[in-house]
């Protein structure tokens, strides 16, 4: 589709994925400056987050939050700042409005006083929806490359 053709909400296609991406770039900016709450909340009310490195998936924003928090907390006792870095993009949507990104994620920690490292390699898949407006996650699926698909 050329990018200045309508897609199935009525925007032009360029406009939507500019969209999706400020959106990425204000989730990751939350998650890897620690404030959770506000990443949590780009999450749908009975939003799921699910990963191949985790045994099961996290259901509700509250428990999306609560495993952030853990993690964050966990991220900074050993000193660590992270930062994701999501690349690639693809979007579409579906009749009902409902988007689906598929993304690369690369997640680079960085210890304190050391050096950068690429941690992980990630591919994402999400189902984002409008509530008031606003975009937000419903289901996220992340697969780290080094594991095998669950």
């Amino acid at each position: 589709m050329p990018l200045s053709a309508p897609d199935e909400l009525g925007a032009p296609h360029g406009a939507l994925h500019q969209e999706v991406l400020r959106f990425y770039a204000r989730q990751m900016r939350s998650l890897d400056e620690g404030n959770v709450a506000e990443w949590a909340a780009t999450f749908t009310e009975d939003g799921e987050f699910s990963a191949n490195a985790h045994p099961r998936p996290q259901r509700g924003r509250e428990a999306i939050r609560q495993g952030a928090a853990e993690a964050a907390a966990k991220l900074a006792e050993q000193g660590v700042q992270r930062r994701h870095w999501l690349g690639m993009v693809e979007v579409s949507a579906g009749p009902d409005g409902t988007l689906t990104a598929r993304s690369y994620a690369q997640v680079i920690a960085t210890p304190q006083g050391g050096k950068a490292e690429l941690e992980l390699s990630c591919s994402c898949e999400d189902e984002l929806v409008r509530e008031g407006g606003e975009l937000l996650v419903r289901r996220r699926r992340v697969h780290r490359d080094d594991l095998a698909r669950s």
